[in-house]
């Protein structure tokens, strides 16, 4: 048995933490946020992710799994896991505070054999000189990075299937970071030749989805532009059916926005990095500006269609679904969904509900957000129904449901619900008007 410390309890920890547990390791999750650990022990399930919360209430009740502050534990350990974060600062480069206060607080208690194993985004050469380096003075540790690619909403699921990253310092930390992972989770496991090369991955991962999605929504803003009845989700499914050597076009789906921890701050820590070494690079800052402009983008869409009513906006009742950046996930972290609003109340818009059945009224109040628990309070009588994030729940409202709920002739703009061609002819049946990012 695997004797596992995940030094990190955010999204990425817990989730680690409960799923090896699961699969038989006897796990200590560590983290200083005494608040976000003491969730987890009442059982308040503070990581909104599907099956997370049960899977961490199953796996602490038979033992195998505990929360807590203290860091000595990291001693008992075969393989520890630091999992914390590393936030954009000021300058846009990577923040490695949280790194740096952990090494210090697991240094005093590491032995000799222990792996150590990065997981946290940063720049190459991180894991060299600010973990292997001090650690490697405090006892003989093996040290590998292995970038985290889990996606918010289906984590549980990835964790178990997608292949893992590696590289070590050397010969035996590859090879037992290795033996963890096919041991632990029985996936391929893809053994690069260093840390910096495993830390690369991660970042070129990370640029590659934030510059699709961008290519996907300047073909949608185009779509939208021109004078035909374009619907971009075609247009791209036919794209995608293009096969190009061994592999189809993958371009992803436009919305109205990125959000997120991990692809509004990697871009930038490439093109920081780049800029370092004396290289230029205008992909991350194309990828940035083109995705972060899509909040106001969608907002002026709102507003243009309003406008048209002959009404003023700010008579005009808005009802928001989702404030969650991402589908089926409560993280509302760097949200699109946030700068959106600002933006609808810059157009003039003054009457707005929001409902997002994912987000603790906790994190949305510490962000200045007052919920509508009730989706069906926050849809009545409303003279716009935004969808800005697809969860399950949202995709079940019909356009039955909506017409009854909102207002005659009630706008409903498809930031990220994505109706089929069919629902969208029987919303405009029912006298609602649709508008979509590039449809």
């Amino acid at each position: 048995m695997w004797r596992v410390a995940v030094v990190g309890s955010g999204f990425i920890g817990s989730t680690i933490a409960s799923v090896l547990a699961s699969r038989g390791c006897d796990v200590d999750a560590i983290d200083v946020n005494e608040r976000l650990i003491a969730a987890f022990l009442r059982g308040d399930h503070p990581i909104k992710e599907p099956g997370l919360g049960e899977l961490s209430d199953e796996q602490m009740a038979c033992g195998r799994l505990r929360f807590s502050c203290d860091f000595s534990r990291v001693a008992n350990a075969d393989v520890i896991l630091l999992t914390v974060g590393t936030p954009l600062a000021d300058d846009f480069t990577p923040n490695v505070s949280h790194i740096r206060s952990a090494i210090e607080s697991i240094a005093p208690h590491v032995r000799d054999n222990q792996l150590v194993m990065v997981k946290s985004t940063v720049p190459p050469g991180t894991t060299r000189t600010l973990v292997a380096e001090p650690l490697r003075q405090a006892a003989d540790v093996r040290v590998a990075f292995s970038p985290e690619r889990l996606a918010e909403g289906a984590a549980i699921r990835e964790l178990a299937s997608l292949p893992i990253v590696v590289g070590g310092m050397d010969a035996r930390s590859s090879a037992a970071a290795e033996a963890f992972w096919r041991e632990t989770l029985g996936v391929d496991v893809i053994v690069v030749s260093s840390p910096e090369a495993a830390e690369m991955v991660k970042l070129a991962n990370n640029l590659w989805i934030d510059l699709n999605i961008a290519l996907a929504h300047e073909l949608a803003k185009l779509c939208d532009a021109l004078p035909y009845d374009l619907d971009v989700l075609e247009v791209i499914a036919g794209a995608n059916s293009l096969k190009k050597g061994q592999h189809y076009v993958n371009i992803l789906t436009p919305s109205n926005g990125v959000g997120g921890y991990c692809l509004t701050k990697d871009p930038w820590f490439v093109h920081t990095l780049g800029a370092a070494h004396g290289t230029e690079l205008l992909t991350p800052q194309i990828s940035r500006t083109v995705n972060a402009g899509m909040p106001a983008y969608c907002a002026a869409q709102i507003a243009q269609w309003a406008r048209r009513q002959d009404r003023a906006l700010s008579n005009l009742r808005l009802a928001v679904l989702g404030l969650a950046f991402k589908t089926n996930s409560g993280d509302i972290r760097l949200t699109p969904v946030m700068p959106l609003l600002d933006a609808l109340h810059s157009e003039g818009f003054r009457t707005i509900t929001i409902h997002d059945p994912m987000v603790r009224k906790e994190d949305a109040d510490d962000s200045g957000v007052e919920l509508n628990s009730s989706m069906d309070d926050t849809l009545r009588d409303a003279d716009g129904v935004i969808f800005l994030v697809g969860h399950d729940d949202f995709k079940a409202l019909s356009p039955e449901r909506i017409a009854s709920l909102a207002a005659p002739g009630a706008l409903v703009f498809d930031g990220r619900r994505y109706f089929t061609r069919a629902e969208i002819a029987e919303l405009q049946t029912l006298g609602l008007a649709y508008k979509g990012v590039g449809r």
